[in-house]
Protein backbone atom coordinates (compact mmCIF):
# COMPACT_ATOMS: atom_id res chain seq x y z
CA UNK A 1 0.00 0.00 0.00
CA UNK A 2 1.23 2.76 -1.16
CA UNK A 3 1.78 5.99 1.68
CA UNK A 4 -0.80 8.46 -0.13
CA UNK A 5 -3.57 5.31 -0.12
CA UNK A 6 -2.28 4.42 3.65
CA UNK A 7 -2.73 8.26 4.56
CA UNK A 8 -6.20 8.00 3.75
CA UNK A 9 -7.05 4.91 5.37
CA UNK A 10 -6.21 6.60 8.59
CA UNK A 11 -8.86 9.75 7.69
CA UNK A 12 -12.66 10.30 7.84
CA UNK A 13 -12.83 12.35 4.68
CA UNK A 14 -12.66 15.73 5.13
CA UNK A 15 -15.54 17.02 3.28
CA UNK A 16 -15.13 20.70 4.65
CA UNK A 17 -11.93 20.98 3.83
CA UNK A 18 -12.71 20.03 0.06
CA UNK A 19 -15.32 22.50 0.26
CA UNK A 20 -12.85 25.57 1.80
CA UNK A 21 -10.63 24.61 -0.78
CA UNK A 22 -13.25 25.10 -3.98
CA UNK A 23 -14.00 28.31 -2.26
CA UNK A 24 -10.50 29.59 -2.49
CA UNK A 25 -10.64 28.63 -6.03
CA UNK A 26 -13.81 30.99 -6.79
CA UNK A 27 -11.96 33.44 -5.53
CA UNK A 28 -8.53 33.05 -7.23
CA UNK A 29 -10.11 32.69 -10.93
CA UNK A 30 -12.51 35.21 -10.35
CA UNK A 31 -9.40 37.70 -9.14
CA UNK A 32 -7.41 36.34 -12.39
CA UNK A 33 -9.89 37.14 -15.02
CA UNK A 34 -11.86 40.09 -13.09
CA UNK A 35 -9.20 42.43 -15.43
CA UNK A 36 -10.75 41.26 -18.63
CA UNK A 37 -13.69 43.38 -18.38
CA UNK A 38 -12.36 46.55 -16.71
CA UNK A 39 -9.11 47.22 -18.76
CA UNK A 40 -10.30 50.75 -19.81
CA UNK A 41 -11.03 51.89 -15.96
CA UNK A 42 -8.30 50.38 -14.95
CA UNK A 43 -5.81 52.19 -17.48
CA UNK A 44 -7.94 55.34 -16.63
CA UNK A 45 -7.73 55.63 -13.07
CA UNK A 46 -3.59 54.52 -13.39
CA UNK A 47 -3.08 56.43 -15.83
CA UNK A 48 -1.73 54.05 -17.84
CA UNK A 49 -2.30 52.09 -21.53
CA UNK A 50 -4.86 49.77 -21.78
CA UNK A 51 -2.21 47.47 -23.48
CA UNK A 52 -0.25 48.03 -20.40
CA UNK A 53 -3.34 47.02 -18.39
CA UNK A 54 -3.88 44.30 -20.20
CA UNK A 55 -0.45 42.52 -18.73
CA UNK A 56 -2.22 42.16 -15.56
CA UNK A 57 -3.23 38.51 -16.77
CA UNK A 58 0.72 37.47 -18.31
CA UNK A 59 2.08 39.25 -15.17
CA UNK A 60 0.18 36.67 -13.24
CA UNK A 61 0.47 33.92 -15.46
CA UNK A 62 4.16 34.21 -15.52
CA UNK A 63 4.35 34.02 -11.96
CA UNK A 64 1.90 31.08 -11.90
CA UNK A 65 4.29 29.02 -13.86
CA UNK A 66 7.24 29.89 -11.51
CA UNK A 67 5.20 29.05 -8.28
CA UNK A 68 4.09 26.00 -9.74
CA UNK A 69 7.50 24.41 -10.57
CA UNK A 70 9.15 25.44 -7.24
CA UNK A 71 6.78 25.11 -4.63
CA UNK A 72 7.32 21.68 -4.11
CA UNK A 73 11.09 21.90 -4.00
CA UNK A 74 11.39 24.99 -1.81
CA UNK A 75 8.31 24.07 1.13
CA UNK A 76 7.98 20.03 0.30
CA UNK A 77 9.22 19.70 3.81
CA UNK A 78 6.80 22.32 5.70
CA UNK A 79 2.94 21.62 6.87
CA UNK A 80 0.85 21.62 3.75
CA UNK A 81 -1.89 22.85 5.45
CA UNK A 82 0.25 25.99 6.54
CA UNK A 83 1.53 26.44 2.96
CA UNK A 84 -2.11 25.96 1.67
CA UNK A 85 -3.64 28.80 3.98
CA UNK A 86 -0.18 30.99 3.37
CA UNK A 87 -0.95 31.32 -0.60
CA UNK A 88 -4.96 31.99 0.04
CA UNK A 89 -3.32 34.36 2.37
CA UNK A 90 -1.17 36.02 -0.31
CA UNK A 91 -4.67 35.94 -2.53
CA UNK A 92 -6.09 37.92 0.27
CA UNK A 93 -2.65 40.48 0.18
CA UNK A 94 -2.88 41.16 -3.67
CA UNK A 95 -6.73 41.66 -3.70
CA UNK A 96 -5.98 44.76 -1.29
CA UNK A 97 -2.72 45.70 -3.57
CA UNK A 98 -4.57 45.88 -6.76
CA UNK A 99 -7.55 47.57 -4.58
CA UNK A 100 -5.48 50.05 -3.41
CA UNK A 101 -2.71 50.77 -5.94
CA UNK A 102 -1.80 54.05 -7.16
CA UNK A 103 0.34 53.64 -9.94
CA UNK A 104 0.77 50.43 -12.63
CA UNK A 105 3.47 49.08 -10.95
CA UNK A 106 1.41 48.62 -7.38
CA UNK A 107 -1.02 47.35 -9.23
CA UNK A 108 1.79 44.69 -11.11
CA UNK A 109 3.17 44.07 -7.85
CA UNK A 110 -0.53 42.94 -6.56
CA UNK A 111 -1.16 40.69 -9.50
CA UNK A 112 2.33 38.85 -9.11
CA UNK A 113 0.83 37.97 -5.70
CA UNK A 114 -1.86 36.42 -7.63
CA UNK A 115 0.00 34.55 -9.31
CA UNK A 116 2.12 33.06 -6.95
CA UNK A 117 -0.96 32.16 -5.32
CA UNK A 118 -2.64 30.32 -8.21
CA UNK A 119 0.72 28.32 -9.20
CA UNK A 120 0.81 27.37 -5.46
CA UNK A 121 -2.60 26.60 -4.53
CA UNK A 122 -2.98 24.28 -8.11
CA UNK A 123 0.09 22.70 -8.11
CA UNK A 124 -1.34 21.37 -5.07
CA UNK A 125 -4.90 20.59 -5.18
CA UNK A 126 -4.60 17.19 -6.29
CA UNK A 127 -2.09 15.70 -3.82
CA UNK A 128 -4.39 17.39 -1.28
CA UNK A 129 -7.61 15.94 -2.11
CA UNK A 130 -6.05 12.71 -1.96
CA UNK A 131 -5.13 13.44 1.30
CA UNK A 132 -8.37 14.05 2.14
CA UNK A 133 -10.88 11.90 1.16
CA UNK A 134 -10.68 8.10 -0.17
CA UNK A 135 -9.30 6.90 -3.08
CA UNK A 136 -12.95 6.04 -4.31
CA UNK A 137 -13.81 9.86 -3.52
CA UNK A 138 -10.97 11.52 -5.50
CA UNK A 139 -12.55 12.19 -8.63
CA UNK A 140 -15.70 13.62 -6.94
CA UNK A 141 -13.67 15.92 -5.06
CA UNK A 142 -11.64 17.05 -8.06
CA UNK A 143 -15.06 17.53 -9.68
CA UNK A 144 -16.06 19.59 -6.39
CA UNK A 145 -12.81 21.74 -6.74
CA UNK A 146 -13.26 22.24 -10.56
CA UNK A 147 -16.85 23.08 -10.30
CA UNK A 148 -15.51 26.53 -8.03
CA UNK A 149 -12.95 26.49 -11.43
CA UNK A 150 -15.88 26.74 -13.54
CA UNK A 151 -18.11 28.74 -11.70
CA UNK A 152 -15.55 31.71 -11.20
CA UNK A 153 -14.80 31.29 -15.04
CA UNK A 154 -18.40 31.88 -16.22
CA UNK A 155 -19.61 34.75 -13.70
CA UNK A 156 -15.88 36.60 -13.09
CA UNK A 157 -15.77 38.85 -16.27
CA UNK A 158 -19.95 39.77 -16.45
CA UNK A 159 -19.84 40.17 -12.98
CA UNK A 160 -16.95 42.43 -13.14
CA UNK A 161 -17.91 44.65 -15.57
CA UNK A 162 -21.54 44.99 -14.03
CA UNK A 163 -20.00 46.04 -10.42
CA UNK A 164 -17.21 48.40 -12.06
CA UNK A 165 -20.58 50.41 -13.56
CA UNK A 166 -21.67 51.06 -9.93
CA UNK A 167 -18.48 50.65 -7.70
CA UNK A 168 -15.74 51.51 -9.71
CA UNK A 169 -12.48 49.00 -10.39
CA UNK A 170 -11.20 49.42 -7.11
CA UNK A 171 -14.87 48.25 -5.87
CA UNK A 172 -14.84 45.28 -8.13
CA UNK A 173 -11.39 44.15 -7.01
CA UNK A 174 -12.38 44.57 -3.12
CA UNK A 175 -15.00 42.18 -3.49
CA UNK A 176 -13.13 39.28 -3.69
CA UNK A 177 -11.39 40.34 -0.30
CA UNK A 178 -13.90 39.25 2.01
CA UNK A 179 -14.78 35.85 0.29
CA UNK A 180 -10.41 35.64 0.50
CA UNK A 181 -10.87 36.05 4.36
CA UNK A 182 -13.72 33.35 4.79
CA UNK A 183 -11.69 30.88 2.85
CA UNK A 184 -8.75 31.43 4.62
CA UNK A 185 -10.28 31.16 8.27
CA UNK A 186 -12.38 28.39 6.96
CA UNK A 187 -9.49 26.25 5.64
CA UNK A 188 -7.70 27.02 8.62
CA UNK A 189 -10.28 25.25 10.78
CA UNK A 190 -11.32 22.44 8.31
CA UNK A 191 -8.34 21.31 6.90
CA UNK A 192 -5.96 18.78 9.71
CA UNK A 193 -2.62 18.79 9.52
CA UNK A 194 -0.68 17.57 6.40
CA UNK A 195 2.91 16.58 7.29
CA UNK A 196 5.38 17.45 4.66
CA UNK A 197 7.48 14.69 2.79
CA UNK A 198 10.95 16.20 2.64
CA UNK A 199 12.22 13.28 0.89
CA UNK A 200 10.60 13.07 -2.33
CA UNK A 201 13.00 12.29 -4.94
CA UNK A 202 10.95 13.89 -7.46
CA UNK A 203 10.59 17.10 -5.60
CA UNK A 204 11.97 18.78 -9.00
CA UNK A 205 9.02 18.58 -11.20
CA UNK A 206 10.82 18.23 -14.39
CA UNK A 207 12.57 14.83 -13.39
CA UNK A 208 9.11 13.19 -13.73
CA UNK A 209 9.62 13.92 -17.59
CA UNK A 210 11.89 10.71 -17.48
CA UNK A 211 8.79 8.36 -16.68
CA UNK A 212 7.24 8.03 -20.23
CA UNK A 213 3.41 7.77 -19.04
CA UNK A 214 4.00 10.74 -17.32
CA UNK A 215 5.73 12.50 -20.32
CA UNK A 216 3.00 11.78 -22.92
CA UNK A 217 0.29 12.57 -20.69
CA UNK A 218 1.54 16.21 -20.25
CA UNK A 219 1.82 16.16 -23.76
CA UNK A 220 -1.41 15.59 -24.01
CA UNK A 221 -2.20 18.12 -20.91
CA UNK A 222 -0.22 20.54 -23.48
CA UNK A 223 -2.10 19.79 -26.61
CA UNK A 224 -5.43 19.85 -25.43
CA UNK A 225 -5.39 23.27 -23.27
CA UNK A 226 -3.29 24.75 -26.28
CA UNK A 227 -6.29 23.29 -28.49
CA UNK A 228 -8.96 24.69 -26.31
CA UNK A 229 -7.70 28.17 -25.72
CA UNK A 230 -6.65 28.76 -29.32
CA UNK A 231 -10.28 28.44 -30.13
CA UNK A 232 -12.10 29.68 -26.91
CA UNK A 233 -9.97 33.28 -26.55
CA UNK A 234 -11.43 34.01 -30.44
CA UNK A 235 -14.95 33.15 -29.79
CA UNK A 236 -16.10 36.49 -28.67
CA UNK A 237 -14.85 37.74 -32.43
CA UNK A 238 -16.10 34.97 -34.22
CA UNK A 239 -19.62 35.35 -32.64
CA UNK A 240 -19.48 38.81 -33.64
CA UNK A 241 -18.61 38.24 -37.11
CA UNK A 242 -19.60 35.26 -38.41
CA UNK A 243 -22.91 33.96 -36.19
CA UNK A 244 -23.55 38.38 -35.61
CA UNK A 245 -24.55 38.24 -32.48
CA UNK A 246 -25.35 41.32 -30.10
CA UNK A 247 -24.09 42.21 -26.95
CA UNK A 248 -27.30 40.81 -25.42
CA UNK A 249 -26.91 37.39 -27.43
CA UNK A 250 -22.95 37.18 -27.14
CA UNK A 251 -23.82 37.26 -23.02
CA UNK A 252 -26.25 34.43 -23.33
CA UNK A 253 -24.66 32.42 -25.06
CA UNK A 254 -21.28 32.76 -22.68
CA UNK A 255 -23.18 32.51 -20.06
CA UNK A 256 -25.03 29.19 -21.87
CA UNK A 257 -21.58 27.26 -22.14
CA UNK A 258 -20.52 27.85 -18.50
CA UNK A 259 -23.59 26.77 -16.92
CA UNK A 260 -23.52 23.22 -19.42
CA UNK A 261 -19.87 23.85 -18.17
CA UNK A 262 -21.29 22.90 -14.38
CA UNK A 263 -23.88 20.55 -15.74
CA UNK A 264 -20.31 18.68 -17.18
CA UNK A 265 -17.82 18.85 -13.74
CA UNK A 266 -20.95 17.72 -11.93
CA UNK A 267 -21.57 14.73 -14.18
CA UNK A 268 -17.97 13.66 -14.59
CA UNK A 269 -17.11 12.99 -10.96
CA UNK A 270 -19.28 9.55 -11.12
CA UNK A 271 -18.10 8.83 -14.85
CA UNK A 272 -14.60 8.77 -14.25
CA UNK A 273 -14.61 6.24 -11.53
CA UNK A 274 -14.57 3.61 -14.77
CA UNK A 275 -12.44 3.88 -17.88
CA UNK A 276 -10.38 6.87 -17.18
CA UNK A 277 -8.51 6.89 -20.63
CA UNK A 278 -11.27 6.33 -22.61
CA UNK A 279 -12.74 9.71 -21.41
CA UNK A 280 -9.20 11.21 -21.99
CA UNK A 281 -9.35 10.51 -25.68
CA UNK A 282 -12.85 11.22 -26.56
CA UNK A 283 -13.29 14.60 -24.62
CA UNK A 284 -10.41 16.45 -27.01
CA UNK A 285 -12.05 14.42 -30.10
CA UNK A 286 -15.54 15.63 -29.04
CA UNK A 287 -14.12 19.10 -29.15
CA UNK A 288 -12.34 18.71 -32.38
CA UNK A 289 -15.76 17.43 -33.89
CA UNK A 290 -17.55 20.58 -32.25
CA UNK A 291 -15.03 22.79 -33.61
CA UNK A 292 -15.47 21.52 -37.03
CA UNK A 293 -19.01 22.34 -36.62
CA UNK A 294 -18.58 25.89 -35.29
CA UNK A 295 -16.49 25.87 -39.22
CA UNK A 296 -19.69 24.71 -40.98
CA UNK A 297 -22.71 25.94 -38.93
CA UNK A 298 -21.41 28.92 -37.21
CA UNK A 299 -23.57 31.65 -39.28
CA UNK A 300 -27.21 30.31 -37.30
CA UNK A 301 -27.21 32.12 -33.99
CA UNK A 302 -29.10 28.74 -32.90
CA UNK A 303 -26.47 26.24 -33.72
CA UNK A 304 -23.70 28.25 -32.15
CA UNK A 305 -25.71 28.46 -29.06
CA UNK A 306 -26.34 24.62 -29.36
CA UNK A 307 -22.65 23.97 -30.01
CA UNK A 308 -21.40 26.04 -27.78
CA UNK A 309 -23.46 24.51 -25.00
CA UNK A 310 -22.24 21.25 -25.80
CA UNK A 311 -18.50 22.43 -25.95
CA UNK A 312 -19.29 23.69 -22.26
CA UNK A 313 -20.23 20.48 -21.39
CA UNK A 314 -17.50 18.35 -22.50
CA UNK A 315 -14.82 20.64 -22.42
CA UNK A 316 -15.27 21.97 -18.98
CA UNK A 317 -14.78 18.75 -17.04
CA UNK A 318 -11.11 17.88 -19.25
CA UNK A 319 -9.38 19.37 -16.03
CA UNK A 320 -11.21 17.03 -13.12
CA UNK A 321 -10.07 14.32 -15.89
CA UNK A 322 -6.32 14.99 -16.06
CA UNK A 323 -6.56 15.42 -12.17
CA UNK A 324 -7.63 12.02 -11.30
CA UNK A 325 -4.95 10.42 -14.09
CA UNK A 326 -1.91 12.23 -11.97
CA UNK A 327 -3.54 10.71 -8.71
CA UNK A 328 -3.27 7.19 -10.39
CA UNK A 329 -0.23 8.11 -12.59
CA UNK A 330 1.52 10.01 -9.73
CA UNK A 331 0.22 7.94 -6.25
CA UNK A 332 3.43 9.05 -4.24
CA UNK A 333 4.81 12.15 -5.99
CA UNK A 334 1.13 13.89 -6.89
CA UNK A 335 2.06 17.02 -5.54
CA UNK A 336 5.14 17.90 -7.86
CA UNK A 337 3.26 16.51 -10.56
CA UNK A 338 0.54 18.68 -10.00
CA UNK A 339 2.98 21.66 -10.04
CA UNK A 340 4.26 20.38 -13.42
CA UNK A 341 0.75 20.20 -14.62
CA UNK A 342 -0.01 23.60 -13.51
CA UNK A 343 3.12 25.25 -15.46
CA UNK A 344 2.21 22.96 -18.85
CA UNK A 345 -1.63 23.81 -18.54
CA UNK A 346 -0.39 28.02 -17.86
CA UNK A 347 2.24 27.68 -20.78
CA UNK A 348 -0.51 26.13 -22.87
CA UNK A 349 -2.83 28.69 -22.46
CA UNK A 350 -0.22 31.46 -23.68
CA UNK A 351 0.50 29.38 -26.58
CA UNK A 352 -2.38 28.60 -28.03
CA UNK A 353 -4.34 31.84 -27.33
CA UNK A 354 -0.94 33.62 -29.07
CA UNK A 355 -0.44 31.25 -32.08
CA UNK A 356 -4.63 31.07 -32.61
CA UNK A 357 -4.27 35.20 -32.28
CA UNK A 358 -1.78 35.62 -35.28
CA UNK A 359 -3.66 33.29 -37.72
CA UNK A 360 -6.82 34.83 -36.90
CA UNK A 361 -5.05 38.36 -37.98
CA UNK A 362 -3.28 36.14 -40.83
CA UNK A 363 -5.89 33.49 -42.54
CA UNK A 364 -8.88 34.91 -41.06
CA UNK A 365 -11.19 33.95 -38.21
CA UNK A 366 -11.97 29.85 -39.03
CA UNK A 367 -7.92 29.18 -38.76
CA UNK A 368 -7.32 29.37 -35.23
CA UNK A 369 -9.86 26.94 -34.98
CA UNK A 370 -8.80 24.74 -37.58
CA UNK A 371 -5.38 25.19 -35.47
CA UNK A 372 -6.96 24.47 -32.34
CA UNK A 373 -9.14 21.14 -33.98
CA UNK A 374 -5.92 20.01 -35.03
CA UNK A 375 -4.41 20.28 -31.65
CA UNK A 376 -6.97 18.78 -30.01
CA UNK A 377 -6.93 15.54 -32.06
CA UNK A 378 -2.76 15.24 -30.77
CA UNK A 379 -4.13 15.27 -27.40
CA UNK A 380 -6.52 12.80 -28.01
CA UNK A 381 -3.15 10.64 -29.76
CA UNK A 382 -0.95 10.90 -26.77
CA UNK A 383 -3.74 10.08 -24.58
CA UNK A 384 -4.19 6.92 -26.57
CA UNK A 385 -0.16 6.47 -26.42
CA UNK A 386 -0.09 7.15 -22.51
CA UNK A 387 -2.46 4.32 -21.74
CA UNK A 388 -0.39 2.12 -23.68
CA UNK A 389 2.62 3.62 -22.20
CA UNK A 390 0.95 2.16 -18.74
CA UNK A 391 -0.41 -0.80 -20.11
CA UNK A 392 3.10 -1.69 -21.01
CA UNK A 393 4.44 -1.12 -18.27
CA UNK A 394 2.56 -2.65 -15.15
CA UNK A 395 0.62 -5.69 -17.79
CA UNK A 396 -2.81 -3.68 -17.40
CA UNK A 397 -5.09 -1.42 -18.61
CA UNK A 398 -6.05 1.09 -15.98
Amino acid sequence: MNSAVAEQSRHHPAWGAVFSMALGVVVLIASEFMPVSLLTPIAQGLGISQGHAGQAISVSGFFAVLTSLLNTPLTGRFDRKKVLIAFTLLLTLSGLTVTFSTNGLMFMVGRALLGIAIGGFWSMSTATVMRLVPAHAVAKGLALINGGNALAATVAAPLGSFLGQYIGWRGAFFMVVPLAVIAFIWQWRSIPSLPGNGRNKAANPLRLLVRPPVALGMAGIMFLFMGQFGIFTYLRPFMETVTGANVNQLSLLLLLLGGAGLIGTWLIGTLLERRLYAYLIAIPLGMALLAALLIALGHSLLLTGVLLALWGLVATPAPVAWGLWLSRALPDDAEAGGGLMVAVIQMAITLGAGLGGLLFDAAGWWSPFAFGLALLVLSALFAGLARRSVYFAVGKSL
